[in-house]
């Protein structure tokens, strides 16, 4: 009888194994389990594309400072500009994400993944 009352539960106990952490006798209403962060979610989609951005952009800067220079030939100089313009306004988004998720794979105090923007996996 002994055997079978150990294998028998109290009502209203379940029987899952759940981890518990002990209560401190001083906890002042709080508990250690609250302050634990959860590991970080990386954003691969948005990281891929500040890569993409990136890459596309200094791209851009390159062949438009080409065109400047006139190292390349072109029939219309005055439509190398706007190759630089729209050069810069790709770069400097995918800089930015790039740089934010860097310090923040690193480990830098003030960056986080939470801050690149994530596109809802």
């Amino acid at each position: 009888m002994k055997a079978a009352r150990s294998t028998m539960l109290a009502p209203g106990l379940s029987n899952n194994k759940a981890k518990y952490s002990r209560l401190a006798a001083s906890d002042d209403g709080y508990i250690d389990l609250q302050f634990q962060r959860s590991p970080p979610k990386i954003p691969y989609n948005a990281i891929a594309l500040a890569i993409f951005l990136f890459l596309i952009g200094s791209l851009l800067i390159i062949f438009g400072a080409l065109l400047l220079t006139g190292t390349i030939k072109v029939e219309n100089p005055d439509r190398t500009i706007p190759v630089i313009i729209i050069g810069v306004l790709v770069f400097l988004p995918g800089f930015y994400h790039l740089r934010i998720a860097y310090y923040a794979a690193k480990g830098y105090r003030g960056y986080s993944y939470d801050d690149i923007p994530d596109f809802g996996d």
